[in-house]
């Protein structure tokens, strides 16, 4: 699993022509305050549950509100043969302090 900070994840979403697939694992109480455009929501006690919508070859960046449940995540993922998975380090409490200053924090 590869680490990317919130500046090298957003520098990255503006650079790269395929998009990857943003999956945000919070609680709906927290994507509902903030959230990273385009990402996805899927709590991460449903993931397992869930596992067959998504695409183990499709990349994912896995976010959460610090990087730890991300991380939880994006380690499951990769046991469960996903090719290619990124944790945001620092999660939305990171991206909202480093590269989305006007969104709101909790």
């Amino acid at each position: 699993m590869r680490e990317m900070t919130p500046q090298q994840v957003n520098e990255y979403l503006q650079d790269t022509t395929t998009k990857p697939f943003l999956l945000d694992v919070r609680e709906p109480w927290e994507y509902n305050i903030c959230r990273i455009e385009g990402a996805q929501l899927m709590p991460m006690q449903s993931i397992p549950v869930h596992l067959s919508k998504l695409d183990p070859k499709q990349e994912t960046i896995v976010i959460c509100h610090h990087g730890v449940r991300s991380r939880m995540v994006a380690q499951f993922l990769e046991q469960s043969q996903f090719e290619n998975v990124i944790n945001l380090s620092g999660g939305v409490n990171a991206w909202s302090q480093q590269v989305d200053l006007q969104m709101p924090r909790y």
